[in-house]
């Protein structure tokens, strides 16, 4: 493994591998207010792939969204209107995400959850300053956004706004 050493004074220091998607921005008292990513070693279900092995498994337009987090027209996702029992799953990797059961008819013209399956779907700050997108957990590809507080009748006052292309519906015992 390639380990990179960052060395936050004289005396604080920090061994991680490069390659592992960091967790979560945390402050550490004593290290002069210093913040930095924690580093969680890689699950057993992390997905690691280059670009080159993502694009021979996607097509153009899943890498796109999922790996260049772009965006589907709105509409015109397969699972926009789509309401059946089962599980979706991440196109990329084919970790689950969330429950049809999470699932609710929004007027954004997206497919809509108001929450993903535990330890599934990662929330970082968008690079817009407004938005927290929503990424998948194992792989890191990209969901789409969630929003809070809009007023749904949800047990979570979210709304995860998926991209359908980001998505694969299993229906149950399949």
């Amino acid at each position: 493994m390639d380990f990179q050493i960052l060395k936050f004074s004289s005396f604080k220091t920090l061994i991680f591998n490069p390659r592992f998607q960091p967790k979560k921005v945390v402050h550490i008292h004593g290290l002069s207010n210093t913040q930095f990513r924690v580093v969680a070693k890689a699950g057993a279900g992390s997905v690691q792939k280059s670009e080159e092995e993502w694009r021979a498994i996607l097509s153009p337009d899943q890498f796109r969204i999922l790996r260049q987090k772009g965006t589907e027209n709105p509409g015109t996702g397969e699972y926009n209107k789509f309401f059946g029992v089962g599980t979706y799953l991440c196109a990329g990797c084919g970790t689950p995400l969330y429950r049809s059961a999470t699932k609710f008819n929004s007027p954004c013209g997206w497919p809509s959850f108001y929450e993903g399956l535990p330890g599934a779907i990662n929330r970082n700050p968008d690079p817009d300053g407004v938005r927290m997108e929503i990424t998948c957990a194992a792989c890191g590809g990209h969901l789409g956004h969630v929003f809070k507080g809009e007023g749904f009748r949800t047990p979570t006052n979210e709304r995860h706004c998926v991209n359908s292309i980001s998505l694969k519906f299993k229906p149950p015992n399949f």
